[in-house]
């Protein structure tokens, strides 16, 4: 179990955002912190303490007036730490390996693979001819419906029909080396994790997992390793001192890095 970092870009700016809150139309999303410092400031961060296989997350669509804007910051991230960091945000066949040439150890995928709430395996397969499964992280983030958990996409504001099980965690570690695993529903709110997420996510052996979502405490974190017995990584944003919160990133690294 380790923490991995991360650097989530909006509008152009590194931000920690309420999960599910963002929305593309007006670029807008409820705010928990806003740095007035760049990406390739936190990337080096973490490569001075050689924390391995953090994200990158460009939130801005496409098609955003902001998007470029992101991308810079998250280009200038990769080239303060290549091979450091992960990257995702509208990674398609025809972007990934830009990303990879220019630092990225993987890509992270999801709206490009689960479209229209379906899975689009012409587009996975292109993306694994494109970079190679070695390269590829699999976005499975998820949020509670009648009791499951669902995949949900378009930055979180789509449901997909599938269902976040064993079942499908076997299926599509086929296509990947990793899965990135928010619950989108506790995400950047500090309450505490999705503990039954978590539960059902340590059953799993074979990728290794980095899940996000409410972590906010040592006693949390302390938790987080009981339940999943230290077999899942985590992501902290919101809560860390770095991202305007309480938790000393110092205290998680030296604790955390294993």
């Amino acid at each position: 179990m380790k923490f991995r970092p991360c650097i989530d870009i909006h509008n152009g700016k590194v931000k920690q955002l309420v999960g599910g809150t963002l929305k593309d139309k007006g670029n807008k999303a409820q705010e928990n912190f806003v740095s007035q410092k760049g990406g390739a400031y936190y990337a080096n961060m973490y490569k001075n303490n050689n924390l391995e296989g953090g994200h990158i997350i460009i939130l801005n669509a496409a098609d955003s007036e902001y998007f470029e804007a992101s991308k810079k910051q998250a280009l200038e991230a990769l080239a303060a730490y290549p091979e450091g960091m992960q990257i995702g945000g509208g990674i398609n066949a025809e972007n990934a390996a830009e990303y990879i040439e220019n630092g990225a150890s993987h890509v992270i995928v999801t709206s490009y693979v689960f479209k229209n709430g379906e899975v689009n395996y012409e587009n996975l397969d292109k993306l694994v001819k494109t970079v190679g499964k070695s390269k590829i992280v699999l976005d499975l983030s998820c949020r509670k419906k009648n009791n499951d958990y669902y995949i949900v996409t378009d930055r979180w504001q789509t449901f997909t029909n599938i269902k976040l099980n064993e079942e499908t965690m076997e299926h599509f570690s086929k296509y990947c080396d990793e899965f990135l695993i928010h619950g989108v529903d506790v995400e950047g709110k500090g309450s505490g994790m999705e503990e039954e997420l978590v539960k059902l996510l340590s059953k799993w052996e074979k990728n290794p997992i980095t899940y996000a979502g409410g972590i906010a405490s040592v006693d949390q974190i302390d938790n987080f390793k009981k339940i999943c017995d230290a077999k899942l990584d985590f992501t902290i944003g919101s809560a860390l001192d770095i991202f305007g919160g309480h938790l000393s990133y110092q205290e998680i690294v030296a604790k955390y890095n294993e």
